[in-house]
């Protein structure tokens, strides 16, 4: 390759993706997810790991298998650290990363169960309040080490970095459901600018639990079609009714091209641009309008050097609410114009759920098994369509289709918009 093959149509150094790792509710690592997505196979199931008496959700997409402690932060980490290690090996990269580290991670709350229990040290009990005071006296008093670990927001960025040698202060990171896809953004300007050659970036969320649960239902967000709960996810469709909560953590390795081939890694695919819009009409709501997400995905669109002709299939957010749905057909509409009857759109959430924090970048990895295997995973559920809702949405059933670019789009809770575009290597 000439020198100008390692550049964008800026000047800047393209960015390879040489090493992928995951692990959402359909299993542990690449070649299993993506056999199960690209099967149709569900990984929303009852929830077992608390009681759910008189709640309306009693579904999700929970990773059960992992070998770890039942509290959000041990779980987070337990799904960083697999995926980080799957991708760092496939990466053959030995030794420390040497490199830099952003983590997207689920804000940190000190569990109820946690809390309880340190008041009843202190000899409170009583109301919540009076609870509260407790945990917060046990706590000025005297250290407790193992939980203040497993409390603070950047201890999973932390623990990664010392298991593998990443370089400087981690960045740990956290813009809602957009967070996976902010993560790699971060890892992408690193390498634009010239600060390094590769970057570790990597997405996860283990933070199902009962308090969370309910506060995503307190804002109707969830699907309350429990049985089967298989079913319940189903983006596009008229009888959509909210998504299901779920956990998974991805990791990417990223190099500039040019260093990558360098060392001979093997380049899994490009990314090419990013866009990045905030949206402050509601705490919790996407501007209806789809205003923010149009400037995001045109941002995106532009960052790559590309027009709406040039992407060959988007994976959407998808996630199966009736207003985000609506919002996110709305704004591809307005992109692609008359290019989107042609573009194939699904949402793996009908599949794995959302899963929060990870998001971003769990769909990222599946984008870019979409370029390298020429399969589209498909939209299950899909058994009702929205008349108003004109979409391609590979339905119930895989495609194989070959693609050389895609859109991944993520608009997270407050208006915490992300897309990323992913190329094949350059010839």
């Amino acid at each position: 390759m000439t020198s100008s093959a390692y550049k964008d149509h800026l000047g800047r150094p393209l960015i390879a993706v040489t090493g992928m790792g995951i692990v959402t509710s359909l299993g542990q690592g690449k070649e299993d997810n993506w056999q199960a997505l690209t099967d149709g196979t569900s990984g929303i199931h009852a929830i077992k790991r608390f009681p759910t008496d008189g709640l309306s959700t009693r579904i999700c997409g929970t990773v059960d298998f992992m070998d770890a402690p039942n509290v959000s932060s041990e779980l987070s980490f337990a799904l960083a650290n697999a995926a980080t290690r799957e991708a760092i090996a496939e990466a053959a990269i030995d030794g420390d990363f040497n490199g830099p580290l952003f983590v997207a991670a689920p804000p940190v709350e000190c569990e109820w169960s946690d809390r309880f229990s340190l008041a009843d040290e202190a000899g409170f009990t009583g109301d919540q309040e009076n609870v509260y005071d407790g945990f917060l006296e046990v706590m000025r008093k005297r250290r407790h080490e193992e939980f203040t670990r497993s409390a603070l927001f950047g201890g999973v960025a932390e623990r990664l970095a010392d298991n593998f040698g990443t370089r400087g202060l981690p960045v740990t990171l956290s813009t809602a459901c957009a967070s996976g896809a902010t993560a790699i953004q971060l890892g992408v300007d690193a390498i634009r600018q010239g600060r390094t050659d590769r970057a570790l970036t990597v997405a996860t969320d283990g933070s199902v639990n009962a308090e969370a649960l309910i506060r995503f239902s307190l804002l109707s967000a969830l699907s309350t079609q429990n049985d089967p709960p298989e079913k319940a996810s189903k983006p596009f469709t008229k009888d959509r009714d909210g998504f299901v909560i779920a956990e998974g953590g991805a990791a990417l390795v990223l190099e500039s091209l040019e260093s990558a081939l360098a060392r001979g890694a093997r380049v899994l695919g490009i990314l090419k641009g990013y866009g990045e819009k905030a949206d402050h009409f509601h705490r919790t709501r996407s501007s209806p309008d789809g205003g923010p997400a149009i400037a995001t995905i045109q941002a995106a669109l532009d960052d790559a050097g590309l027009d709406a002709s040039g992407i060959g299939y988007i994976n959407a957010h998808g996630t199966s609410t009736p207003e985000n749905d609506k919002m996110e057909y709305l704004s591809l509409s307005t992109v692609f114009g008359d290019h989107l009857a042609g573009i194939p759109v699904s949402s793996n959430k009908s599949m794995i759920g959302h899963t929060l924090t990870a998001a971003g970048a769990v769909e990222a990895i599946f984008s870019l098994l979409t370029i390298s295997t020429g399969t589209l995973p498909p939209t299950i559920n899909y058994e009702n369509p929205d008349p108003s809702i004109e979409l391609d949405v590979v339905p119930n059933v895989k495609r194989n289709h070959s693609v050389t670019s895609v859109l991944s789009n993520s608009f997270g809770f407050g208006g915490q918009n992300a897309c990323l575009v992913m190329t094949a290597e350059p010839a």
